[in-house]
């Protein structure tokens, strides 16, 4: 598939999810000229364990193209905080790591978990909860984004037929400045500079593509998104 990447398109940032949703966009992107770094950003994964074994995954794709993964700092306490709505997240910036080995966080969830009551601990998959999680992620790949001089930032989780396309989009313009705030903080603080490129990774044969990369790596293939509500919601 021909890729036109918006504005300069020199330096992108691949917002990454998973290895899985990751393999189609990479190949893709690798094929048009374009070698983007990996930011993988994913607070919302528990346990501790789970993250890094998706992170391997990632990690061991991304030698193959000879590409960067950077690790931004695993914090599920703020991810938390931000997508219940009760408190203000830390910025992306120098806490991120570039070598996809050293995450932060034990994944001990006992101090900050809510009882799983409320309007937004029961919302359904594609609910506010969702887009209140990919709005904390893309604000800290945008805001490194803009902190390390890129010129584009894109996310993985426009590849997922799990995920609604139109929430990714929002919460991609939403850590821009594009879209209001709707949770009560304003932390994104994002420098202009950088362009949102909201393309739909499903298209173009890419999904199939994706399902075909996931047998031939023989990646780990997770059975929920990654947050505790998401296994609950799995196991129902």
């Amino acid at each position: 598939m021909h890729l036109e990447v918006p504005g300069d398109g020199k330096k992108v940032l691949l917002h990454c999810c998973c290895a899985p949703c990751s393999g189609a966009v990479v190949e893709c992107l690798v094929q048009n000229g374009i070698r983007p770094a990996l930011f993988f950003s994913n607070s919302n994964i528990v346990p501790f364990e789970e993250y890094e074994k998706r992170r391997g995954e990632l990690v061991r794709y991304a030698q193959q193209f000879g590409l960067e993964v950077i690790d931004d700092e695993y914090d599920h306490g703020a991810w938390l905080d931000f997508v219940l709505e009760r408190g203000i997240p830390g910025q992306a910036g120098n806490d991120a790591k570039g070598d996809g080995n050293d995450a932060k966080g034990d994944g001990d969830t006992s101090a900050v978990m809510p009882d799983l009551i409320g309007h937004l601990e029961a919302e359904p998959e594609r609910g506010a909860r969702c887009l209140n999680c990919f709005k904390f992620r893309l604000m800290r790949a945008a805001q490194y984004a803009a902190a390390h001089g890129y010129d584009t930032l894109t996310t993985t989780l426009a590849s997922s037929r799990w995920k609604s396309l139109e929430q990714v989009d929002e919460a991609g313009r939403w850590a821009f400045g594009e879209m209001p705030d709707q949770v009560g903080h304003d932390e994104r603080e994002v420098g202009h500079e950088v362009i949102w490129w909201g393309q739909n990774w499903r298209r173009g044969g890419l999904q199939p593509r994706r399902a075909e990369i996931i047998k031939e790596q023989c990646f780990y293939n997770q059975t929920y998104c990654g947050c505790e509500f998401s296994e609950r919601h799995d196991k129902e």
